[in-house]
């Protein structure tokens, strides 16, 4: 089955909302499964639960099938998420235009002017779609 991931702030910024929205679009779509992961960083202590997350998402959108929700701890936001999205083997990859720019930020220190999709899409095998604050698209 085909698998979308998306990773969202937790609490839920209107950012992420956005960002959620159309993964949900994108992965009732393609009769997909949902991943909603958030990166819990050590460093802040916040300490967020599955539970705590499914209940965020559920507030905003409802009951959702086919989703499963994630939290994982790590130190760099960036680099938890690639890691999730291999080991998940995700299909396709739902990110809002922030987390974009922040990787763009991360891979220009080792090359001069990336393409930060076509950078995900090699390094993940994946649909990279990232997705701004309105709600806007670009795949």
């Amino acid at each position: 089955m085909t698998l979308v991931v998306v990773p969202v702030r937790y609490p839920l910024s209107a950012h992420s909302t956005a960002t959620l929205a159309e993964a949900i679009r994108i992965s009732n779509d393609r009769g997909a499964e949902l991943s909603i992961l958030h990166v819990d960083l050590y460093q802040d202590t916040n300490h967020v639960s599955r539970t705590e997350l499914k209940t965020a998402v559920e507030r905003e959108f409802g009951d959702l099938q086919q989703a499963r929700y994630v939290v994982r701890r790590g130190f760099l936001v960036e680099e938890t998420i690639l890691e999730e999205i291999a080991a998940e083997k995700a299909d396709v990859v739902v990110i809002g235009s922030g987390q974009a720019s922040q990787w763009k930020r991360m891979v220009r220190k080792l090359l001069s002017d990336p393409d930060i999709g076509a950078y995900l899409r090699e390094k993940l095998d994946c649909t990279v779609i990232t997705v701004d604050a309105d709600g806007r698209t670009d795949e």
